[in-house]
């Protein structure tokens, strides 16, 4: 699974977050997203590799600019509560 965290300037509000998600989730797919005007900043979780050039352009397109671009590996979240799992 693959973590990309984006540096994003411009977003003063719930609403800028709001539109730099559907941003990102028009060329993601079944991604999942967050982002955080007052930490500047954007998550994506997804499962193939990023395409950070569509990404930017989407985001660009919503008139916010992103400043920075980090992309790690990371291991899938677990499902359930791992309190009841045998073994």
């Amino acid at each position: 699974m693959n973590k990309v965290i984006l540096g994003i300037d411009g977003m003063m509000c719930g609403m800028c977050e709001a539109h730099v998600c559907d941003a990102i989730r028009k060329v993601c797919g079944k991604a999942k997203v967050s982002a955080s005007h007052a930490e500047g900043r954007a998550e994506i979780l997804l499962d193939e590799t990023p395409d950070i050039a569509r990404i930017r352009a989407a985001i660009r397109e919503t008139g916010y600019k992103v400043t920075e671009v980090k992309v790690e590996t990371v291991d899938k979240p677990k499902k359930g509560f791992s309190l009841f799992r045998r073994g």
